[in-house]
Formats: C-alpha cells, structure tokens, sequence
C-alpha cells in the first residue's frame, strides 16, 4: 500500500464562505477524526492531495498527515465532488494504528482469457467490481486479481474461490458470484434462428413428399390400364 505525508492546516473556519475561499487558494475543507480523539478542521493543499489520490492505492492510499507538527497515520474515509466539474470539495479523514484492520473496498479486475467460453460464443459476465475487505492499514492491496482462464460455459467464480492475499479478510458472502460465464443474447438468437429453420425445412419436406397411401393408388391405376 502507498504511504504519503500529507501537510494539514489547522485553524480554518467552518461554512460555505470560508470554504468557497480556501478553495480558490487552492486548498481542500477537511476533517480528521478517529482513534477517539475530536474531530479536527483542517485544509490540505490539492496538489498534493491530488498525488495521493494518483497513485496506484487511489483512495485506499495509506496517508501520514502532518498537524501542527505531529503525524497522524490516516487514511480516506469520504471524499465528495462538485456534481458537474468533479472537483474534490471537502474530503474526511480517518486516523487508524498501523497494527489495526480497517474496512476498505479495492477493485477486482479480472485476468486471463476463457477461451473455452469464447469458443462457445460467450461471454464472462462480471458482477462485482469492488471487493469489501478487512485488513491492517499497512496491508491493503491495490486490488484483487481474478484469472478467468480455467472458466467454462455454465460456470462461475464465488467470493470464496477468491485467492486472497494474507492477512486479508471479506465481509461478502462466500456464495456471491463475482463472474460467470454466458451465453450471448446475440448467439441465443442465433441458436433459435437455424432452429426455426430446420423445423421450416422439414416441414416442407414433409409437405413435397406423397403420402404412402396416394403412391399406391397411383400404382393400382396404371396396373389395370395394362
């Protein structure tokens, strides 16, 4: 997991005013609270915030604030956006000890290619993208891999088929899929077409071909013109 030091000033008033301003300087609002201690305002320079967030641990960064001197470890509990320039607008953080697990969601991406479905017209159907996990702070992954390689058609991979790395735990139920492998709508369809047109086709033979009874009849006529 990434580790960060952070600069956080203290002292900054509280509102929408004081906010709006501190952001055109180039500062974030924020909070740190945790750990049993009172929450503290503080703002943090979005530069450098910014870094935090580009690294490859995203919001799951592992981030050492420094407040009047002192360091906090902490990490990201909420951070809330603009809704229409995206811009990070105030951010919370959650002091945490090194030695304690924490809840935290990092992505799942899925690896490997499942030939045997591809073969088969599928598809590998994903449908969880973020996995709730337990761990200590120090230990969080950057995400969760899962080798699709080995998948068949009709099959899935569960929460417990996950390899987990040590000291990582989930809350998720063992039973959840997190893909599986499907048919396509478009092969279905396809499926049901040449279906439908292979009943065509043997019903119209069936049609063309004369019936048992008309051939003898037919063979009886000609026997007594001779």
């Amino acid at each position: 997991m990434s580790e960060l030091l952070l600069s956080a000033e203290t002292g900054r008033k509280e509102g929408t005013r004081p906010s709006r301003r501190l952001r055109r300087e180039g500062k974030v609002p924020a909070v740190v609270y945790g750990l049993e201690s009172d929450p503290v305002a503080v703002s943090v320079e979005w530069m450098q915030l910014r870094q935090a967030l580009t690294t490859d641990a995203g919001l799951n960064a592992l981030i050492t604030l420094n407040i009047n001197g002192e360091e906090h470890l902490s990490v990201i509990k909420d951070l809330q956006r603009h809704p229409v320039r995206r811009d990070v607008i105030h951010i919370d953080f959650l002091r945490v000890r090194a030695d304690q697990e924490i809840e935290v969601e990092v992505p799942i991406t899925l690896v490997g290619e499942a030939l045997e479905v591809t073969r088969a017209d599928g598809m590998v159907d994903q449908t969880i993208y973020n996995l709730t996990i337990l761990v200590k702070p120090t230990d969080v992954p950057d995400g969760i891999e899962v080798d699709v390689s080995d998948l068949e058609l009709g099959g899935s991979i569960k929460v417990s088929d996950l390899a987990l790395p040590a000291g990582v735990a989930t809350t998720l139920d063992p039973e959840e899929v997190v893909a599986s492998a499907l048919i396509t709508r478009s092969t279905l369809e396809a499926i049901a077409a040449a279906e439908a047109s292979e009943a065509l086709e043997d019903e119209e033979l069936g049609e063309g071909e004369p019936a048992a009874g008309d051939a003898d009849a037919d063979g009886g006529d000609g026997d007594s013109d001779d």
